[in-house]
């Protein structure tokens, strides 16, 4: 049973929808360390949200958040019966968000036509990869760590009526790697397939090589070009805490769940010169919590499935515009076949995201109402033991 199941609760991971807190897309879950004997999987789908509202002018934004797909590997090696390591490559963090510069239908003739937020647009692109070892004690307990490095790329314009003498601002962040831990540990009970672990992943800091480009600034002596130039931007991948679970409920019945902690508060972007000429950075977020609970059933000897539900508490409603939602209520629902030494799980995620209102200036000024979000997701995982 347990061999089965728990590939409904490392589905998970693949079908995580856009802008779960900041621009995370998947938990970091550490699922195939914990897989028995030698093992390696391959997995892969796709997200595609649909986030609209109406800015404060009363134009529709359109939909801002652009689909992904992903990709995922990981490779276990049991070394003894105590020791065991695992290699994981995957795609934790990212973002695609793009206001169309065309507005809507103009609410009222007495309006300039200016599209608030229209050209604001943000790319984030990163890969992690992950070298865990993990020791087995005597008691049923276990402890896990290593090393993560991560790969990242960004890019983000600051466009519309709402960002004043900044709009046209532009920031090219160059790909940088940056290298971070992990530490765990867990506890299990394999005759009922109970396993509770707790990890923590540190912050990853890059140094990006920054390209900075925006419109002249209005000075005492005449507008000069303050918004450009080329300088060291040091951004840090947030920290986070992990808290999984799982255990046979009944024969052929297993729950499962999460808790994940992110301290979104510390992720930064502050250019050198938008700092200078503004006083303040690109992104300001608040701290996440993430609950995910689920049951998985074993059908027949080949097919099991689960259904899983996770939450996400909303903030403060007033957001950047780089990630313009708030909270989120989830369903995944989940396939598993297995046979001999395969196993294949298909999953289909569907997200509410909850409603925000993206603001700019200093005291915050609310610039749209996104409204009635959500995402669709779907992935494939694909298991080998060996």
């Amino acid at each position: 049973m347990k061999r089965v199941i728990t590939g409904a609760a490392t589905l998970l991971i693949s079908t995580s929808p856009l802008l779960a807190g900041g621009i995370e897309r998947a938990p970091q879950s550490l699922a195939a360390l914990f897989e028995a004997g030698n093992y390696a999987e391959l997995s892969f789908g796709g997200v595609d949200p649909t986030v609209t509202g109406t800015d404060s002018r009363g134009f529709r934004t359109g939909d801002v958040a652009q689909g992904y797909g992903f990709v995922g590997l990981a490779y276990k090696q049991q070394f003894t019966p105590e020791f065991s390591g695992v290699l994981i490559i995957e795609q934790p963090f990212g973002a695609d968000i793009r206001y169309p510069t065309q507005p809507g239908p103009v609410p009222s003739p007495a309006e300039d036509g200016s599209v608030l937020l229209g050209g604001t647009a943000a790319r984030v692109d990163s890969t992690t990869f992950s070298a865990l070892g993990r020791y087995t004690f005597p008691n049923n307990f276990s402890a896990h760590g290593g090393i993560r490095g991560s790969r990242a790329e960004g890019n983000v314009t600051l466009n519309g009526a709402a960002y004043g003498p900044v709009a046209g601002y532009n920031v090219d962040l160059d790909s940088a790697f940056g290298v971070g831990w992990v530490a765990g540990v867990a506890w299990e009970r394999p005759e009922i397939a109970a396993r509770v672990s707790l990890t923590y992943n540190s912050a990853v800091e890059h140094d990006f090589d920054t390209t900075e480009t925006g419109p002249l600034i209005p000075t005492p002596v005449g507008p000069l070009p303050l918004l450009a130039g080329e300088s060291t931007t040091t951004v840090k991948t947030p920290e986070s805490w992990n808290l999984e679970f799982q255990s046979g409920v009944a024969p052929g019945t297993l729950v499962f769940g999460s808790i994940r902690w992110v301290n979104w508060s510390e992720f930064r972007v502050d250019p050198d010169r938008f700092v200078a000429v503004t006083g303040g950075g690109l992104v300001d977020l608040e701290d996440t919590t993430t609950y995910t609970l689920g049951v998985g059933r074993k059908f027949t000897e080949n097919w099991s499935g689960s259904a899983s539900f996770t939450y996400e508490k909303a903030g403060d409603d007033l957001v950047s515009p780089l990630a313009p939602t708030n909270g989120r209520k989830g369903i995944t629902l989940a396939a598993i076949y297995t046979r001999d030494n395969m196993k294949i799980t298909t999953g289909v995620n569907y997200t509410k995201l909850g409603d925000a209102r993206p603001e700019t200036g200093t005291p915050d000024t609310e610039r749209a109402q996104m409204t009635d979000s959500d995402a669709w997701g779907f992935g494939v995982r694909i298991g080998y033991s060996f």
